[in-house]
């Protein structure tokens, strides 16, 4: 077994591979491993607002490989992981954490024995995460726009309250997770592709997935061949990119 790469020498190893050697199975048990690394990125408020689909079987990789507009990547695919938005869950997740909380605490403490801590993060996840993620029909989240907008003029104020704005950091959230899954691949010297082409509506349905959630991302998995890399790494001159302030 080969040694695990360092994180530098992991993010320059990892390129979208656009064809997988269909001859070389992976070990589901690596691309798991990969997966439970992935749940370790850093996410807004600790709220997790995700859920990984292993997708290991040939037979629905097949079915799923149409909706990707049948790229190589899909097609040649070993494995697929489907990174999924779960915003409806904000309240389950609200209520893990201060579940979380009752078990670093104590349950149940009175408040003039809570630290300022425990008060802070208990106020958190029972009153500010409401605030934030509560939705009616996109009329709650206007009124929360135009509250803390007149609150803004006088003081900095955290403005992303509307619906769509919730759902952008739910997206980012996910895909913190799926770079530390091609990252945590690469290590492992395993390839990854992720494939923004989909019909993410027929893959939801073919997967039986809610109707609040969301495909963020599908990520196939494989070794590469010697044409899965179209050609050298291409980016902007670091300098047009980078600015010291």
């Amino acid at each position: 077994m080969s040694q695990e790469k360092t994180v530098s020498e992991a993010i320059h190893y990892r390129r979208s591979v656009r064809v997988f050697d269909t001859e070389k199975p992976i070990d589901k048990n690596i691309v798991k491993k990969c997966l439970e690394q992935a749940a370790l990125a850093p996410n807004s408020s600790n709220m997790q607002l995700w859920k990984f689909y292993h997708i290991t079987s040939k037979d629905i990789i097949d079915k799923i490989a149409p909706f990707c507009f049948n790229q190589n990547a899909a097609k040649t695919a070993q494995q697929l992981v489907v990174f999924v938005v779960r915003k409806d869950l904000w309240k389950k997740r609200a209520k893990s954490n201060l579940e979380y909380m009752d078990s670093v605490f104590g349950k149940n403490n009175p408040k003039s024995a809570q630290s300022s801590r425990e008060k802070v993060a208990r106020n958190y996840y029972g009153k500010i995460i409401p605030f934030a993620y509560s939705e009616f029909f996109g009329i709650f989240g206007f009124f929360k726009y135009l509250m803390v907008s007149i609150i803004g003029l006088f003081k900095p104020m955290y403005r992303e309250v509307r619906k769509s704005d919730m759902r952008i950091v739910a997206h980012k959230t996910c895909g913190l997770a799926a770079q530390n899954f091609m990252i945590s691949m690469a290590a492992e010297g395993l390839d990854t592709c992720p494939m923004e082409g989909s019909d993410t509506w027929r893959v939801k349905n073919l997967l039986g997935l809610p109707f609040g959630s969301e495909i963020n991302m599908i990520v196939s998995c494989g070794i590469r061949t010697e044409k899965g890399v179209y050609g050298e790494r291409f980016r902007i001159p670091f300098e047009e990119v980078y600015k010291e302030v």
